[in-house]
């Protein structure tokens, strides 16, 4: 079993984004996979100061309580496709829509998804 050091030296995906709403103006910060570990900051540098510690916590609560850690998704990990089952109607209508565009299904598909 890992320690709570060799996963923080591991390469997460961190989400910081400029929030501006009845609370003011701040950072959310998120790990991208570990569910639930977040942290907000009032700049982007706090931000990521109080993520980093909230993710050692977080890791270190979900070690003592014996849960598995998800590990950093990498891009090296996915291929670029997958198959999806979607309702005959569905796929008539962006089969219509994507010829109106003078495009592939395929890029079509991807246009859409990429909104």
């Amino acid at each position: 079993m890992k320690e709570v050091k060799e996963y923080m030296n591991l390469p997460y995906n961190y989400i910081i984004q400029p929030i501006n709403d009845e609370s003011g103006h701040y950072y959310y910060a998120r790990v991208l996979e570990l569910d639930g570990c977040q942290s907000t900051g009032e700049t982007f540098e706090e931000a990521y100061k109080n993520i980093k510690e909230a993710m050692e916590g977080w890791i270190e609560a979900k070690l003592e309580g014996g849960f598995e850690i998800p590990l950093p998704i990498g891009y090296d990990n996915f291929s670029g496709k997958f198959v999806i089952r979607i309702p005959k109607s569905l796929h008539y209508k962006l089969t219509v829509e994507a010829k109106n565009e003078g495009v592939s299904l395929n890029q079509y598909a991807v246009y859409k998804l990429s909104k």
